[in-house]
């Protein structure tokens, strides 16, 4: 039996994929949480083969809470099941420690092929994924600007583009405001960005950010 989490922050949705995982003889639900904060809370409280997770929510977001998930439960596949399309967000995640991505506009038996492929042990990867290997691989530049950000980095470039402030950012991923400043020093020069208005640009045009 794969021990399944959901962590959305929508009542509907997780009420959605736990009726149609309850149909699947070999997926069980043993718990669910409403935000990155509560997903951390779930793994150390709850054995679990596979995490289910959005990404967009409220306080800490899937994209926060997934290293200190890593941290804390290394052994258990995360799926990100995202609005977001692939391109946006999927390879950075993946690199990060995710075991699949997923848009949630997928077929939901994808979901349920994602969740067993993962709870063997193995990284789930979608054609659309592997599109985005294959196309990475043939591209001489590495990728775009912000795909070359560390995990670290990409949050703190995230949070400036929706204009929280240094003190937010340090408050929300519990490091120093002086810490803050060095990631935005770094992301900016690997993006060879000079101006905050800049990243809120960039995130907006690549539809990081709504």
């Amino acid at each position: 039996m794969i021990k399944v989490g959901i962590v959305d922050d929508h009542a509907i949705v997780r009420s959605g994929l736990k009726q149609f995982f309850s149909e699947q003889v070999d997926l069980r639900v043993v718990g669910e949480a409403a935000s990155g904060r509560e997903a951390i809370d779930l793994v150390r409280t709850t054995e679990l083969d596979v995490l289910v997770m959005d990404l967009s929510m409220p306080g800490q977001s899937g994209i926060d809470a997934l290293g200190m998930i890593r941290a804390k439960a290394p052994d258990v596949g995360i799926l990100i099941l995202s609005g977001y399309p692939e391109e946006h967000y999927a390879m950075n995640l993946i690199r990060q420690g995710a075991s699949g991505y997923l848009n949630k506009e997928c077929e939901p038996m994808e979901i349920v092929n994602a969740i067993r492929t993962i709870a063997l042990g193995r990284r789930y990867i979608s054609p659309a994924v592997a599109e985005l290997l294959a196309s990475q691989l043939n591209r001489k530049e590495g990728g775009a600007p912000h795909e070359q950000l560390s995990e670290r980095e990409f949050q703190v470039f995230l949070k400036l583009a929706k204009g929280e402030t240094a003190g937010d950012i340090a408050k929300a991923l519990s490091l120093s405001v002086k810490t803050v400043s060095t990631y935005r020093t770094r992301l900016m020069e690997k993006m060879n960005l000079a101006s905050n208005s800049d990243l809120t640009y960039y995130a907006l045009k690549n539809k990081l950010i709504d």
